[in-house]
């Protein structure tokens, strides 16, 4: 579970670190990484190169921290960060994912673990629409669903307008309810 920074105290952490205490960076890294992480993971589809994509974003917020106007947008910075580093990375790798299902002893041990398979391969039917999306919509997409930015916030990340996002946003929905419904 990610440390949680008072919203209060947020501002003097953020201080602290722009002026190089390791302690009030640390607290930024443990209670953001995973956020970062999630957003890379969507955007490149590969927990290995999601973990190397947050680690590269690190050393570059520890140099421009003190760059961050105003630290109730400190998320949107980092998540953004991690992002960016996500989609250089899956564009310099240009590899394509293979998903591994996982499959136990018998059916009885995999129901156990994972549910209904039935509901597995939905899970593994929307990873695969999405890892077909290109970058873009897919930083798109986990910037809203799974970092719960609004569409302000996207549209700074993406350089698109706002409403270009919501619109941007409905036309993946739509084409992802399509493609899953064939």
């Amino acid at each position: 579970m990610d440390a949680v920074i008072d919203p209060d105290a947020l501002p003097a952490v953020v201080a602290r670190a722009a002026d190089g205490d390791e302690v009030a960076f640390a607290r930024l890294v443990a209670a953001h990484h995973d956020d970062m992480a999630r957003v890379a993971y969507v955007i490149c589809g590969d927990p290995d190169l999601a973990q190397e994509a947050v680690q590269l974003a690190w050393p570059k917020v520890w140099r421009k921290v003190g760059t961050l106007r105003d630290p109730g947008h400190l998320r949107p910075w980092l998540v953004s960060v991690a992002a960016n580093e996500a989609r250089q990375l899956a564009r310099t790798r240009g590899r394509r994912q293979v998903r591994e299902v996982p499959v136990g002893d018998d059916l009885g041990s995999l129901v156990a673990r994972r549910g209904d398979p039935g509901d597995r391969a939905a899970e593994m039917d929307l990873a695969n629409a999405i890892a077909g999306l290109d970058l873009t919509d897919r930083s798109i997409l986990a910037l809203r669903y799974v970092a719960g930015f609004s569409s302000l916030e996207i549209a700074e990340v993406v350089g698109l307008s706002s409403g270009g996002v919501r619109a941007r946003i409905a036309r993946l929905l739509d084409r992802l309810r399509r493609e899953l419904h064939e």
